[in-house]
């Protein structure tokens, strides 16, 4: 007489649910270095780009080459968002230790963001302001700041920054704004678009309010007299 074969005991919940969690944060971990590699060649499109592309809102990007952006923006959005930016590896960590700071004094922390760290949240992460997206940002940069170069990832966000709603990106912002291409603007045009950025569904470069122009002012002022903040974009590159 055969002996019945004995059935395989199903693997318990609580295992396949650990195998199933292992194997999402493997991908999760996995999807930022291969995108990252990707975008060494690849143009990018921002979180925000794809959200309001699969929900049938309009988006306008025209990307374009470093060289084909004026060296007037480069420098005035260095200046605004990030003035250590060639010094840093994707983390300015006194700026970060000084908001820490802040939080554990009671006041409440603002900036301490890289331009590194804000092209890994425009292509990873969402916008709204929480301190998990801002504890995800800084591995991201790190690994940013170690795949790419200086110049890509300020091509990279100069190509993929909100100006406006459905604006995104140095080209289209400049012919929305100014009617010219990004290669062409001005001193003031481009310290214009820089102190946008903060705030670009409020601040309108082409109507600015005075508080928006004084702003510019300053802006354009300390780009004047900011030295070589480009100084990791060797000068044939520009």
């Amino acid at each position: 007489m055969k002996k019945a074969r004995s059935k395989e005991k199903p693997e318990p919940l609580k295992r396949r649910i650990k195998r199933w969690a292992l194997r999402t944060l493997g991908v999760l971990v996995a999807l930022p270095v291969v995108l990252t590699l990707l975008y060494t060649v690849v143009p990018p499109y921002s979180s925000l780009m794809l959200l309001r592309t699969v929900t049938g809102q309009p988006v306008w990007r025209e990307w374009v080459p470093l060289e084909e952006i004026s060296v007037n923006l480069q420098r005035s959005v260095v200046v605004s968002e990030d003035a250590t930016f060639c010094k840093h590896g994707g983390v300015d960590w006194s700026a970060v230790r000084g908001q820490v700071g802040k939080l554990f004094e009671g006041k409440r922390p603002r900036g301490a963001s890289t331009i590194t760290m804000q092209v890994a949240k425009n292509l990873f992460l969402w916008n709204d302001r929480d301190y998990v997206r801002k504890v995800l940002e800084v591995p991201l940069a790190m690994l940013l700041d170690t795949v790419l170069s200086k110049r890509r990832v300020l091509e990279i966000y100069l190509n993929v920054a909100e100006w406006g709603p459905g604006i995104f990106g140095a080209e289209a912002a400049s012919r929305t704004f100014f009617g010219k291409s990004a290669a062409k603007l001005s001193a003031t045009q481009a310290s214009l678009l820089a102190t946008a950025l903060p705030n670009p569904i409020a601040r309108n470069p082409a109507k600015p309010s005075s508080g928006h122009r004084r702003l510019a002012g300053i802006n354009r002022s300390r780009a004047q007299v900011a030295g070589d903040v480009l100084s990791c974009i060797s000068a044939t590159e520009r």
